[in-house]
């Protein structure tokens, strides 16, 4: 994992071997590292000239613009027009450099943790009850976007519909027929935001399957947690008259035995 000064590679995505041999050669020439120094003391010292940055960290100028430009193809950064307070000098004001939204969440920051936190308090002053609730209500929240999809779609779609909705909100969630097709579908969620969170307190999975049941009209079983080690969150769907498979011993530590729906 990379440590809290890392900028973490957030940029466009290039293709094939160009983004390797790229990466490559930042990597022996000491770009990146380079980068992430500019990066971090716009982090740490605000919106900054060329000038002020080559400053501070005993760059050229030319050598801080030939960094922030590629920082602001990665959308790390923006250039923005420096804030003149008091009377302002003739001329054109200096041009700043700024994080983007993207470039402060490109750094290792304490939001997993602070949310572990709060869930540990909540359950140390008022029981485990009370996370249950908070999980389930969590999930309320985000139902309007989800149902209307879901309604939204033709019986045979909804799964489909569903993983789009998911996706929209950073679960990159894909459906899939069930390894019997007769008998049902796979919901795949490849990316967690919260999974850090959830290892610790599953009952934020939980109340997530108990609202896909809910909002599919449907007894749903989960199968695998990337918040207990595997590699994508899998719940089975059944279709009508079908029932969800027994727990294989190969199933997540999390669900076996349990089915939270």
């Amino acid at each position: 994992m990379s440590g809290p000064d890392e900028l973490r590679n957030n940029g466009v995505v290039k293709n094939g071997e160009a983004k390797r041999e790229t990466l490559r050669e930042e990597l022996a020439t000491g770009e990146r590292s380079t980068r992430n120094r500019v990066a971090r003391s716009i982090l740490d010292h605000g919106p900054s000239t060329v000038a002020e940055l080559a400053g501070r960290l005993g760059l050229t100028q030319a050598a801080v613009r030939r960094h922030l430009d590629a920082l602001v193809t990665d959308r790390i950064v923006e250039a923005r027009e420096q804030r003149v307070y008091g009377t302002r000098t003739r001329g054109r004001p200096a041009k700043v450099f700024a994080l983007t939204d993207c470039g402060r969440d490109a750094f290792d920051q304490s939001y997993d943790q602070l949310a572990a936190d709060a869930l540990r308090w909540i359950a140390e002053t008022s029981g485990d009850a009370a996370v249950t609730a908070f999980a389930r209500a969590r999930m309320e929240t985000r139902a309007g976007a989800y149902r209307a999809a879901v309604e939204a779609a033709e019986p045979g779609s909804r799964t489909e519909a569903l993983a789009k909705a998911l996706s929209a909100d950073g679960y990159a969630a894909t459906a899939r027929s069930a390894p019997d097709p007769q008998q049902g579908e796979q919901l795949c969620q490849h990316h967690c935001p919260v999974a850090h969170v959830a290892e610790q307190y599953p009952q934020l999975c939980e109340a997530e399957t108990e609202f896909f049941s809910s909002l599919l009209g449907t007894h749903v079983q989960r199968l695998a947690t990337i918040a207990h080690g595997d590699g994508v969150c899998t719940t089975y769907i059944p279709r009508s008259g079908h029932t969800a498979p027994q727990t294989t011993p190969s199933a997540s530590a999390s669900t076996a035995g349990r089915n939270p729906a």
